[in-house]
C-alpha cells in the first residue's frame, strides 16, 4: 500500500504547500506530481537524489531538480502519510535558514493542533 501525501493547513484553512504548487508553471507542477508519486511509493526508502533529511531537525527535504530547484520540507507521520508543510524555489546553493524556520513554525503549529484535538 502507498504512502499518502497531507497537506498542512493553516488556521485560516490554506494550504500553503499546495498553493504554492499551483502557482507554478504545468511543466514543474508535472515534475512536482511526479517526485510525490514516487515518495508515496517507495515512502522512506527513496534516497538522494530525491530526499534528505535535514540534520538537526525533524525534517526531510523532497527535491524536484529541473529548471527550476524545487523543495518540499515534509515529516513522516503514524499510519503511512506524509507531511508536507513548506515549498519554495531554491536560488542558492545552501538552503535559507528563513525556510527551514517557516517549516518548522508551521511543524508546531501542527502539533499544538493535535495536541488540542486530543484532549
Amino acid at each position: 500500500m502507498p504512502w499518502r501525501i497531507d497537506y498542512y493547513q493553516t488556521h485560516l484553512r490554506k494550504y500553503p504547500v499546495y498553493d504554492f504548487i499551483e502557482k507554478l508553471p504545468e511543466k514543474s507542477q508535472t515534475k512536482i506530481y511526479h517526485t510525490f508519486e514516487l515518495l508515496a511509493e517507495f515512502g522512506p526508502q527513496l534516497k538522494l537524489p530525491h530526499i534528505k533529511k535535514i540534520i538537526n531537525t525533524p525534517l526531510w527535504e523532497l527535491r524536484v531538480l529541473g529548471e527550476k530547484s524545487l523543495r518540499f520540507f515534509y515529516i513522516a507521520k503514524v499510519g503511512k502519510s506524509f507531511l508536507f508543510l513548506h515549498g519554495f524555489t531554491k536560488k542558492s546553493q545552501k538552503t535559507p535558514k528563513k525556510e527551514i524556520k517557516t517549516a518548522l513554525n508551521r511543524l508546531k503549529d501542527y502539533q499544538n493542533k493535535n495536541k488540542q484535538q486530543n484532549k
